[in-house]
């Protein structure tokens, strides 16, 4: 009997301003995993000053296949950046459900921000 062999993907994230034209730094960010209608918080982490946070969110055994969402909170990052928001802002906290079907893969999910629009994708 072959052992399994250990998973070596990751999941990485990087968010930037397209408002201001530059990383958004500061911006927290919480990562849950999904199963039906529950939601089990696996971290909370805040990009650097490059956007983007200082190690993969998940990443060798942590890694497993399932539905994962990314809570963004953008409108107490706008805010700290003197954005004036309306209150309720339009866009606060950014949820992207997303899945991970290949635990051997690199799963980067960016997330470009201003204070009315957002738009995300898988990248490399």
């Amino acid at each position: 009997m072959s052992a399994q062999p250990l998973p070596t993907g990751r999941l990485t994230t990087h968010v930037l301003d397209t408002a201001r034209g530059c990383p958004a730094a500061g911006l927290v960010i919480e990562l849950l995993r999904v199963e039906g209608l529950d939601h089990q918080l696996l971290k909370t982490v805040r990009t650097n000053e490059d956007g983007r946070v200082d190690a993969p969110l998940l990443t060798g055994m942590d890694i497993a296949r399932g539905v994962y969402e990314l809570r963004f909170h953008a409108g107490d990052y706008l805010r700290s950046t003197g954005t004036v928001l309306p209150d309720p802002a339009f866009l606060d906290v950014i949820p992207i459900r997303f899945g991970i079907a290949d635990t051997g893969a690199h799963y980067h999910v960016p997330l470009l921000i201003s204070p009315y629009s957002y738009s995300t994708y898988r990248g490399s």
